[in-house]
């Protein structure tokens, strides 16, 4: 049933795809007139792969001056004109530009081996090509891209000393934190990359593989998957970029659902060389998308400026500036803080009092939306997923409210969740959500997470410890705050047994709690 569910799943998110990729289509036939500068290539790459590559050079270069080079992979299922909007930009800036589909997807040739050793190679291959073929510097080399092309980005920084600035924007640190955090398995966005896969590109064996194992929830293969994940993270290859010291700049939205915030964040941290991190309201590649069309756009922008400083020399600031930059999903403006853990800084707990039973297999009606939908509403209307509180049914869903605030909340980064689970089954799923819930009951979600469990004894309590996906959200006063936990939501897949339940309790010697992190005025 599971996997069925998920052929359905991916039926209707390719479908969506495929309509997100007509508008950038049409940009094949008015984007290669002779006076833009812009070429269409073969490279070879890794193993003699032909790569279909565009490259962009500033107008009137020559051999005899030396322009830094930028290399863009495409993004997952995209064509390799997805970013000759921002390569014009560019190159009329001064770059040389040089954008590829990345192996196993369209005319590339190979087979989609998902940011793998290949991947990291053909980045590599088509440096060499630009260093011989245009008047690229070679001591002035970055990359960037939107999502596949992020993660294959920091991949390649850890391999290739010579890249020595990154723009990763909607990509991925941790590939096992972003669709497969809290062991529950990320139905929607592993659907929507696998369908899309098969839609325009190859997927290799082990991909087919990895992911029929993944959506059929074969735990016989979970450490074999987590495995496959961890060599394709960039977080496994953190020494080697902190080694290079190059300057790496995230960019991510609050809501997307396929490389949640957290682990953009967490790697952040652990970064040592130059480095900087937006957050912005959003769906996956929501916050950059207008950019691709050549419209104007905060990320890119950011990207631009980063390029100018650590490969040009410019004096634009950006290094002066604080290294975390944070839009709020409620209000307009950015706030920077000199760290992610200052965003943490002030963190208000209100108690999950009391003992609360709910069945499982229903969903309650509270749920976190649709991948790439939900939250591009949030982003450019400011409407999230909404619940009726008070009618929530109770069998089916626990329900803890904080007291009403007399002045505004301004929710900043992570909240957790603290509370004692006894299972009636040694397996089980659960998704706590948190919403604004305002005078006439009707929450606003804030932000939710799912967390799995197996191998439990029956009937024995245990402590759990979830973070909700990071965000940044204000509370108007007169509301109040409520945190929901039900056992189905149709972005993730649930373990929960026909019958299962599931009861919260907090303990006198372990109270359970929401600790909300909030903005210092």
């Amino acid at each position: 049933m599971r996997t069925s569910l998920a052929l359905a799943v991916s039926a209707a998110l390719v479908a969506g795809t495929a309509l997100g990729l007509a508008p950038v289509a049409q940009a094949e036939e008015t984007g290669t007139s002779a006076d833009t500068g812009i070429r269409f290539v073969d490279i070879a790459g890794e193993g003699g792969t032909v790569l279909k590559a565009n490259v962009v050079t500033p107008a009137g270069a020559g051999a005899a001056t030396r322009h830094p080079l930028i290399v863009l992979p495409t993004s997952w299922a995209m064509p390799q004109i997805e970013y000759l909007a921002q390569a014009k930009k560019l190159a009329d800036s001064g770059y040389v530009v040089v954008s590829y589909n990345s192996r196993g997807f369209w005319q590339s040739g190979g087979e989609i081996e998902t940011a793998g050793p290949k991947d990291i190679a053909d980045a590599s291959k088509v440096v060499d090509w630009a260093l011989a073929n245009t008047p690229s510097d070679p001591d002035h080399i970055g990359m960037a891209g939107v999502s596949y092309g992020a993660g294959i980005s920091l991949l390649a920084a850890a391999h290739d000393p010579r890249i020595k600035a990154v723009a990763a924007l909607s990509g991925w640190a941790d590939l096992i934190e972003s669709i497969y955090s809290g062991r529950t398995q990320h139905l929607q966005a592993a659907a929507l990359l696998g369908g899309a896969g098969y839609l325009t590109g190859r997927p290799g064996p082990e991909l087919k593989e990895i992911l029929g194992d993944f959506l059929s929830s074969n735990l016989d293969k979970e450490d074999e998957m987590i495995a496959w994940g961890r060599t394709r993270s960039p977080s496994a290859h953190l020494d080697r970029i902190n080694a290079n010291g190059t300057a790496i700049m995230l960019g991510n939205a609050w809501g997307d659902t396929i490389f949640p915030p957290n682990q953009y964040a967490s790697f952040f941290e652990k970064l040592t060389g130059p480095k900087r991190l937006e957050f912005r309201p959003g769906d996956h590649a929501t916050a950059e998308a207008t950019g691709l069309f050549g419209l104007p756009n905060d990320t890119w922008t950011s990207a631009h400026r980063w390029f100018d400083r650590h490969l040009k020399g410019v004096d634009n600031g950006i290094d002066r500036e604080q290294p975390v930059q944070l839009k709020s999903r409620s209000s307009s403006g950015y706030e920077g803080y000199p760290d992610w853990k200052s965003v943490h800084a002030n963190q208000r707990k209100f108690d999950l009092d009391g003992t609360q039973r709910i069945w499982a297999n229903v969903d309650s009606g509270a749920n976190g939306g649709i991948t790439l939908l939900t939250n591009a509403l949030d982003q450019f209307l400011r409407i999230p997923p909404l619940v009726s509180v008070p009618l929530l049914p109770r069998a089916f869903a626990g329900v803890w409210q904080s007291e009403r605030y007399d002045t505004a909340q301004r929710v900043r980064g992570t909240v957790k969740v603290h509370t004692t689970v006894t299972p009636a089954e040694k397996s089980g799923t659960l998704v706590a959500y948190l919403y604004d819930v305002g005078p006439l009951g009707v929450g606003k979600l804030i932000s939710n997470a799912p967390y799995t469990f197996h191998d439990r004894t029956p009937g024995t309590p245990f402590p759990v410890d979830l973070e909700l996906f990071s965000t940044a959200y204000d509370v108007p006063a007169g509301h109040r705050l409520a945190l929901v936990v039900d056992t189905v939501d149709p972005l993730y897949i649930e373990h929960n047994p026909t019958g299962a339940q599931l009861t919260f309790s907090s303990p006198a010697a372990d109270p359970s709690y929401v600790s909300v992190p909030l903005r210092k005025e």
